[in-house]
């Protein structure tokens, strides 16, 4: 069973730290998010205090990028890593591309079917003088005459895409290596709107299922499991708050609780917030409480996918409350 965790710290030295705790507890990736911080610094610092850990964007918001920029990136990190990255790809929502980073955002699943082509083209041709040509309507790359001056550890750096909808699941199946299913998603979600959209894709491409990788929120505590359970519902709370996110919590059966999590939501009181969730949401869309019941949920999981991340805890948490529900993983999943 292949357990990743999420890599993240308030510091450089928690990230190196993290990093190789999770390396010597048996993890097997360590995805970087992109939010407090980007997605490919954190893993470079990580490369160079890891030998084995696989290293992943998880994930790297596809469209506030150039594909050259993102090639960059990937050929970078695969060096420091020593052949160890993982590309992962999201699109984000798309009020944080148009109005955080004012990037085009429509249509999203042709906007990234061209992007990885145009990547992926890139990342084998700038190592030997190209010409690098990827042809598309949003992204149309043409680079004659250069060389990137540093030997590739490979031809082709896998890449991975993140989807909660089924038009992205479907284009993960026809042209992704792996798939990445949001941690707030149910198993539910994933095997019956996802996954069969994944297979879809990947028969229609002629091509063998991705690597799904499952997510989950993971809140442990041996001494306080209802405060771990109180974490995790801020975190699932801050999701709830996301339109694009609202037919999977309104599929689940809580539409009519989504107005009140947005009113205490805007209030930042944890307190509010975890009783708008309330207990029954938590344990559909987290991990949260004892180590026991936490490993018994993650292992069921687990079970269903290729591999599973846990991420900690992260909306209206502080510094120090962060770094225990990291720690927590490590000393609950790894082995």
């Amino acid at each position: 069973m292949l357990i990743d965790l999420q890599l993240s710290g308030d510091s450089p030295e928690e990230i190196i730290d993290l990093a190789r705790a999770a390396e010597a507890a048996g993890f097997a990736r360590l995805w970087a998010p992109e939010l407090t911080r980007s997605a490919t610094i954190p893993l470079a610092l990580a490369a160079a205090v890891t030998d084995r850990i696989e290293l992943a964007t998880g994930i790297a918001l596809a469209f506030t990028r150039s594909p050259f920029t993102l090639a960059l990136e990937a050929l970078d990190l695969d060096e420091l890593s020593g052949g160890r990255f993982v590309l992962g790809l999201g699109a984000g929502v798309r009020r944080l591309n148009e109005r955080w980073h004012a990037a085009a955002y429509d249509p999203p699943v042709s906007r990234m079917r061209e992007l990885v082509a145009a990547v992926r083209e890139l990342v084998a041709t700038m190592p030997v003088e190209g010409p690098s040509r990827s042809s598309g309507r949003f992204y149309d790359i043409d680079v004659v005459g250069y060389r990137r001056p540093y030997p590739a550890v490979r031809s082709a750096i896998p890449v991975t895409l993140a989807a909660v909808m089924p038009g992205m699941a479907r284009l993960a199946g026809e042209i992704a290596d792996g798939f990445i299913d949001h941690p707030v998603t149910t198993p539910a979600w994933l095997n019956e709107r996802l996954r069969p959209q994944i297979a879809k894709g990947a028969e229609r491409a002629g091509r063998p299922m991705p690597e799904i990788c499952g997510g989950v929120i993971c809140a442990i505590s041996r001494t306080d499991p209802t405060a771990a359970r109180r974490a995790a519902a801020c975190t699932v709370g801050f999701y709830a708050t996301v339109k694009t996110y609202e037919e999977l919590f309104s599929e689940e059966g809580f539409a009519a609780r989504l107005p009140g999590i947005r009113r205490a939501f805007v209030s930042r009181d944890t307190d509010e917030l975890a009783e708008a969730v309330g207990e029954d949401m938590v344990e559909r869309f987290a991990a949260a409480g004892s180590p026991d019941a936490v490993r018994e949920r993650v292992h069921r999981e687990a079970a269903a996918v290729d591999r599973i991340w846990a991420t900690p805890p992260h909306h209206l948490q502080g510094g120090e409350a962060s770094a225990g529900w990291q720690r927590a993983i490590l000393a609950t999943l790894g082995h």
